[in-house]
């Protein structure tokens, strides 16, 4: 693993962290346990003098000592077995276990059976004193559960601290990849507020922005291909013809429309590389499509005009483009070569006689559909300009076949 790396820094510190728990957690057992012995000594210690000072005075107990014992909440054992039977169990614990090398002294706290005992031994003599009111309250219980939670704790933020960094990792991979116009961020679909999620949306954004770019670019350069073909045609029949003042008139109007496309697809390429917001007013429907049919450099009478002439709030130029995109494909796949164009408020109808199409609409809206299937003249590609510029201007296009009728309405919503 890279030493520089955030996951490095962070596993780092979550051992150290978990390292340093455990220490304290030991230092803080020891201690306590110190401290337990230290207490029951102190409890025990005077108990233990007490008894040993009674023997060595009388030589014995008598029932007023005994009696003195229980008023305080102790019992002496004086039988041996007794004793024994409790010294020697193996389920007896030594709690406290102190000696006296000089004197020949044991002093021992054993329990069995939530009862300490006082286990003394002096002088060849053996005593044991059972303490009737243990309270053997465990810390370390308390210890030990406080430590399990805090590295509990510790180990989930842990794990959650790398989930939320994960996106960096796939980031920092897919990021290496944008150079190789390799755009697939379908790993940044995630959901949440922090910082490292909202970088990973923000770099997918970047990431579709910069496809739809590419998109644009490859629609362009395929769109100027498609559509120069028709004035470079006749340009080169005029080129072919007598120079006279009507074919260079002639001539000209084809170099004008040259210049006309190369501002048409400019527009294009910038309305579908930017998402800012386009200028719109109030036409009549009757200048669009006159503009749409100069475009074109079509007859009259291949465009049938039985539409009110309305108002329209759109983007003149781009609406006129996708205007004429309509009507060319209208044209084209028609058996009569014509287009009837009807409207109903601001929806434009355009319809002609021909065959249905092969595949639903919307299909057509991704750019060279048909056109990866058939390198030959498809509406594939002017289908998605229209698609982009009916949506910039609030329009969406529906697909009706009705009695060998093709029925395409650009329908104006809200």
């Amino acid at each position: 693993m890279n030493r520089q790396s955030i996951f490095f820094t962070i596993s780092v510190s979550f051992f150290i962290t978990i390292l340093l728990v455990i220490v304290s957690f030991f230092v803080l057992m020891t201690h306590n346990y110190s401290k337990k012995q230290s207490e029951m000594f102190e409890k025990y210690l005077p108990i233990a003098k007490m008894v040993i000072r009674k023997y060595h005075q009388s030589g014995n107990f008598d029932q007023e000592f005994l009696k003195s014992l229980d008023d305080i909440q102790y019992t002496l054992i004086e039988p041996m077995g007794q004793i024994n039977a409790i010294t020697y169990n193996p389920k007896t614990d030594v709690l406290l276990d102190k000696k006296d090398n000089q004197k020949q002294g044991i002093f021992r706290v054993l329990n069995l059976d939530d009862h300490n005992y006082i286990y003394l031994k002096k002088d060849n003599e053996t005593f044991l004193i059972r303490d009737d009111h243990t309270l053997n309250t465990s810390t370390h219980i308390y210890i030990i559960l406080v430590f399990l939670i805090v590295i509990t704790t510790i180990i989930l933020l842990y794990i959650i601290t790398l989930k939320k960094l994960t996106p960096l990792r796939l980031l920092k991979d897919k990021v290496k990849n944008l150079g190789d116009e390799d755009f697939d961020f379908e790993c940044c679909d995630l959901e949440g507020k922090d910082e490292v999620t909202l970088l990973a949306l923000e770099f997918k954004r970047s990431a579709k922005k910069l496809k739809n770019l590419k998109e644009s670019r490859n629609v362009f350069i395929r769109n100027i291909m498609h559509e120069l073909k028709t004035p470079i045609t006749k340009g080169k029949f005029l080129t072919q013809l007598d120079q006279n003042e009507e074919n260079n008139e002639k001539l000209k109007s084809v170099f004008n429309r040259l210049e006309g496309l190369i501002n048409e697809f400019a527009t294009i390429e910038e309305l579908i590389s930017s998402s800012k917001n386009i200028d719109k007013n109030n036409y009549f429907l009757d200048d669009i499509v006159d503009n749409a049919m100069d475009i074109l450099m079509i007859e009259e009478e291949q465009v049938v005009k039985e539409y009110e002439n309305k108002k329209l709030n759109v983007n003149y130029k781009l609406f006129s483009i996708a205007i004429k995109n309509l009507i060319d494909n209208a044209i084209k796949y028609s058996k009569n070569k014509t287009v009837t164009i009807k409207n109903q408020d601001e929806n434009i109808i355009f319809q002609n006689q021909g065959k249905k199409l092969d595949y639903e609409l919307h299909n057509y809206f991704e750019p060279f559909f048909k056109n990866e299937e058939k390198p030959k003249d498809s509406f594939g590609l002017g289908l998605y300009i229209i698609y982009n510029i009916l949506k910039a201007n609030n329009y969406v296009l529906e697909y009706e076949y009705k009695d060998g009728i093709n029925i395409f309405t650009a329908k104006k919503i809200s």
